[in-house]
């Protein structure tokens, strides 16, 4: 198969290819020329393939995981704060302050209470 035909359906795949352009050495483009011909695939394949392996491989890495939880935390404090924003801006009833009295708290009181 070309690099330029239609792709083959991989399994897992469940969203259309996209293409992603690499810059690589010269060195590194004839090593993989050479790796694909011998494995008689084309070289956007053994991209495709060294990928999949490399991200299946970081899934199990202790330091990417470890990364992982840290952003995930992140983002789930980011989402708390806009959906108290969301929820500020748009309640029905505004929250109540717990501030100091207003200055006609005062007047308001009745005399003697």
């Amino acid at each position: 198969m070309s690099e330029t035909s239609g792709f083959p359906q991989y399994v897992g795949a469940t969203s259309q290819m996209r293409t992603l352009a690499v810059r690589i050495t010269d060195d590194l483009r004839a090593q993989l020329d050479v790796i694909a011909q011998l494995n008689d695939r084309s070289v956007t394949e053994e991209i495709r393939l060294s990928l999949e392996d490399w991200i299946e491989r970081s899934k199990s890495d202790p330091q990417v995981l470890k990364r992982a939880e840290t952003v995930r935390a992140d983002i789930e404090r980011e989402a708390q704060t806009k959906r108290n924003a969301i929820e500020a801006i748009f309640a029905k009833e505004p929250a109540k302050k717990a501030t100091t009295p207003s200055r006609n708290a005062a007047k308001d009181k009745a005399p003697g209470s």
